[in-house]
């Protein structure tokens, strides 16, 4: 009989967004999978997890998903965490899904944690309909996407790093317009959770002279 593959999200920044069923899920599996190692032991120390944990990221996915679906066939039960957030929304964990549903292998999601939803709920663009890029290309096909999303007419979210942020919102404004209406979040969950909203001109004024740390979503404005 084979084991069954869980992917549990993890938050984002204020430890209280854990909920009651992932605590109870890590600590049934029999192994759980981790993005950063070093990052989940604290987590999974805070609320009492005391199990094997095995590496499982961008750089060794391909080789380590031939391994856990051995597992699963052997009748493990194994959870999949990321750093932050829910596994697979930008961080590894599709790969796994698709060999565990190719092998036949049960699999289940709970709900829970991820950055752009609050985001987009916080912006105050539209979220009836939405489209999520997740990070752009850092160099090639970065101008193909952007010319991609001139006239895309629902709401825009993405991902971005501190030290790409101007950048950014300097070429979303050259393709889409400088007074297209959108939102920057960072920090979300935590103390100091900022969300900027204006054109994406004003934006970029914003954050020349503030510094800029944590985690951030770009919502704009469809066309």
């Amino acid at each position: 009989m084979s084991g069954k593959l869980y992917l549990v999200p993890t938050p984002i920044g204020n430890l209280e967004d854990m909920s009651f069923r992932a605590i109870r899920i890590l600590k049934e599996v029999d192994l759980i999978l981790a993005e950063d190692t070093r990052t989940s032991a604290p987590l999974l120390k805070h609320f009492g997890i005391d199990k094997k944990l095995f590496s499982h990221h961008q750089h060794n996915e391909h080789k380590s998903v031939t391994e856990v679906i051995r597992f699963l066939k052997e009748g493990k039960q194994i959870a999949l965490i990321s750093d932050a957030g829910t596994p697979a929304i930008s961080d590894p964990g599709f790969l796994l899904v698709r060999e565990a549903i190719r092998n036949d292998i049960p699999l289940e999601c709970l709900p829970g944690a991820t950055a752009f939803v609050p985001a987009l709920v916080n912006s105050g663009l539209a979220a009836d309909r939405f489209t999520f890029e997740g990070f752009l290309p850092v160099k090639k096909g970065r101008q193909t996407r952007m010319k991609e999303l001139v006239n895309e007419t629902r709401t825009m979210i993405f991902y971005e790093s501190p030290h790409r942020l101007l950048k950014t919102l300097e070429e979303l404004s050259q393709y889409l317009g400088a007074e297209r209406q959108a939102s920057v979040s960072r920090e979300l969950t935590k103390m100091f959770e900022e969300t900027v909203r204006g054109t994406l001109e004003e934006i970029k004024i914003h954050f020349e002279t503030h510094t800029l740390k944590g985690e951030i979503v770009i919502c704009v404005a469809g066309k």
